[in-house]
């Protein structure tokens, strides 16, 4: 009898807990609440939380990586494109090796207007000659549209040898009547006594024989050398 009433009193939920009721675990969540609010009045503003995450170091090194390139962008951006270029040869020689004489431009093969002019340039252009255009040919075109074809100056200071040089007048030397009003010899003035010929030039251009009728008006003395060996 004495054992099964102790069992009935262990059945029966004798057991008993200050924490085990509704009423007291409603009492312990507001203490907890009550301290969480005391906890973040006491916090400062500065002062990093309790449970606060760590950044990982990959992290940091991206950041710093992303603010070294934004500062050499900005860096190269403040530059002209001269001193970009020295401080990428700097650069260059800094880490591969070598010597500033080795980025030193070569000037052998440098080009003025001019000497593109004396390679391409044709007394007379032809439709042929205007195939298959280059921008040198084109320069030499331009150049060429921009002479007066009507008269002629020539060079006869090789007369005695039957060699002549003669090229199309410029825009001065229209306005001033060079070659029309005076003698069309490039080492005459003369204005009295000119007289027109009208001369078969033949000459040798990009290695092809070509010949042309052109056109002087030269003084008497300046006439004479122009008809030396046909006198």
């Amino acid at each position: 009898m004495a054992n099964f009433a102790r069992i009935c009193v262990h059945g029966s939920g004798g057991y008993d807990s200050d924490f085990s009721d509704e009423d007291g675990q409603g009492e312990s969540s507001q203490r907890g609440l009550k301290r969480k609010h005391e906890e973040e009045i006491l916090q400062k503003p500065f002062q990093k939380g309790r449970h606060s995450k760590v950044a990982h170091r990959s992290s940091h090194s991206n950041e710093v990586d992303r603010e070294e390139a934004r500062n050499r962008r900005a860096h190269l951006i403040s530059m002209n494109a001269f001193e970009r270029h020295k401080k990428f040869v700097g650069d260059y020689i800094l880490y591969y090796g070598g010597q500033m004489v080795d980025f030193k431009r070569s000037a052998a093969k440098d080009k003025t207007d001019l000497d593109v002019l004396r390679e391409n340039h044709r007394f007379l252009w032809r439709d042929e000659d205007e195939e298959d255009m280059t921008w040198e040919k084109e320069l030499a075109k331009k150049y060429y549209d921009k002479l007066f074809k009507e008269y002629c100056i020539a060079d006869l200071s090789r007369y005695k040898e039957n060699k002549f040089g003669f090229r199309w007048r410029t825009e001065n030397e229209v306005v001033s009547g060079k070659g029309q009003f005076q003698c069309g010899n490039k080492r005459c003035e003369k204005e009295e006594g000119l007289k027109s010929w009208e001369v078969n030039f033949a000459y040798v251009e990009h290695g092809e024989k070509r010949n042309a009728l052109v056109k002087l008006r030269l003084c008497p003395e300046c006439s004479f050398k122009l008809n030396y060996h046909h006198k």
